[in-house]
């Protein structure tokens, strides 16, 4: 038998069966102001125009802007992603900034295969911005001046280690984390081991501005090669 909409959640809060959908349905999409773009009067690279997004968003007041999901795929193929932050963006040559223990799960996957996609989407304005490219490893030094400039609780993060694996507790957490702090207090220079800075050096960057009655416009900057030294961008648009 089909689902109610009346029909109430099970004791654990979770929406009963065929529930889900009908919540989707009843949030449509873009339903909001949204700002407008005008596809004809953009740059020549996409490195400024994001620039110009992000600062936006940031005015704006969307909520960490500088979130982004990041893809790659095991040596098998299989993918993978998660969220994490935006770093820098290299505006001249095209390149997108990220941190990252190399001895993660990510980092391994990176190490395999050298390219990944990545994605940043601000709901308050409908837009999205998709890259894709290789990914290159920064020199060690630059990888732990990174680090050094970090506060002081994204350092004590990173000190702590262990992203991924199995965890017993949360105390022992809390107890890493005590750790680490006191490491750091010891040498305040002390620097992950893992800790690795990477440039995602895009081929493709597609900009993506909803609207209201799906009149969504989408922009590729694309290049032929990923060389970040070339500056030879296209732009085309793509049917929605």
């Amino acid at each position: 038998m089909a689902s109610s909409a009346n029909e109430p959640p099970s004791a654990d809060g979770v929406p009963a069966p065929g529930l889900v959908a009908e919540l989707l349905r009843a949030h449509p999409p873009m339903i909001r102001d949204l700002p407008g773009f005008d596809p004809d009067h953009v740059p020549h690279r996409p490195g400024p125009l994001f620039a110009e997004w992000l600062a936006i968003a940031v005015g704006s007041g969307v909520l960490d802007p500088h979130a982004m999901t990041l893809s790659t795929v095991e040596a098998d193929g299989r993918p993978d992603a998660r969220v994490l932050i935006l770093r820098g963006v290299d505006e001249e040559r095209g390149g997108w900034v990220f941190a990252a223990d190399a001895q993660t799960p990510k980092g391994r996957q990176l190490a395999a295969v050298p390219a990944a996609a990545l994605s940043v989407y601000w709901p308050l304005l409908g837009r999205q911005v998709r890259v894709r490219g290789a990914v290159e490893q920064a020199p060690a030094e630059v990888s732990a001046a990174e680090f050094r400039a970090r506060s002081l609780g994204g350092r004590i993060a990173g000190l702590v280690g262990g992203e991924s694996r199995p965890m017993g507790s949360m105390d022992e957490y809390d107890a890493a984390v005590t750790e680490a702090a006191r490491r750091l207090h010891a040498d305040p220079g002390l620097v992950a081991p893992g800790h690795t800075v990477y440039t995602l050096w895009a081929r493709e960057v597609e900009f993506w501005q909803g609207h209201q009655s799906r009149r969504h416009i989408r922009l590729l900057y694309r290049r032929p090669a990923p060389d970040p030294a070339d500056s030879a961008w296209t732009r085309t648009l793509l049917w929605p």
